[in-house]
């Protein structure tokens, strides 16, 4: 298994490589280093709007991608940068429904976008963090570890934000679809939880349409 440095989101500032792009940055865990990573507009408005805490009318694409993983039980467990080649990082994400664990190939922007909405951690090799990685001055950035230090942590703020939006990182039962919920409900007879095998049962007949007490509509 190779060697992984977990990365973090520093912040956004505007390409000096590329007009109209933004350079995204990230730092390693527990060292000096930051990378760069140039991304268009669409892809930075995304990120920001994550970091700053902002809520759309509307969710935005990156938004519904993980409503629809959550939606039929799929978790997002690490993205991992693990090629950096001619100036293009290249990742992929690791998903997982409890039971199958499946890898995609993804633009990087999008998997840190997806990343930050669902909490998940980053990586790189400690290769690409060598080679494309340097010590960062603070000033260039819009939301500097200076700045972050002197007002509110952002990683609190981030929590507290996270956890008030409608899609999570664990995704909620209620989100389940029948086919999860009737394998949910097996396991939980097989491990004898009859407790929580009863809940579930209950919100399947409610998904079934057989009855429930707390219907509603929308």
């Amino acid at each position: 298994m190779k060697s992984k440095i977990r990365l973090h989101v520093l912040g956004l500032s505007c390409s000096q490589l590329q007009s109209g792009a933004y350079a995204l940055v990230l730092a390693e865990e527990h060292g000096p280093r930051r990378i760069p990573v140039v991304i268009g507009p669409a892809e930075a408005q995304s990120i920001a709007i994550v970091m700053e805490g902002i809520r759309t009318p509307r969710p935005l694409t990156h938004d519904l991608f993980v409503s629809f993983a959550h939606a039929f039980g799929v978790k997002l467990t690490e993205v991992f940068i693990y090629r950096f080649e001619d100036g293009i990082f290249s990742s992929e994400l690791t998903f997982t429904d409890g039971n199958r664990t499946v890898v995609i190939d993804a633009r990087t922007s999008d998997a840190i976008s997806i990343a930050l909405r669902t909490r998940t951690p980053i990586y790189t090799t400690p290769e690409i963090v060598e080679s494309a990685g340097f010590v960062l001055e603070d000033d260039v950035l819009t939301r500097s570890e200076e700045h972050l230090d002197e007002n509110e942590d952002f990683e609190d703020e981030f929590e507290s934000y996270a956890d008030d939006m409608s899609y999570h990182a664990n995704p909620k039962i209620e989100n389940y679809t029948i086919e999860e919920l009737e394998r949910t409900l097996s396991q939980l007879i097989e491990q004898e939880n009859y407790e929580e095998a009863a809940h579930i049962s209950d919100i399947l007949k409610r998904k079934k349409g057989l009855g429930g007490s707390d219907e509603t509509t929308e």
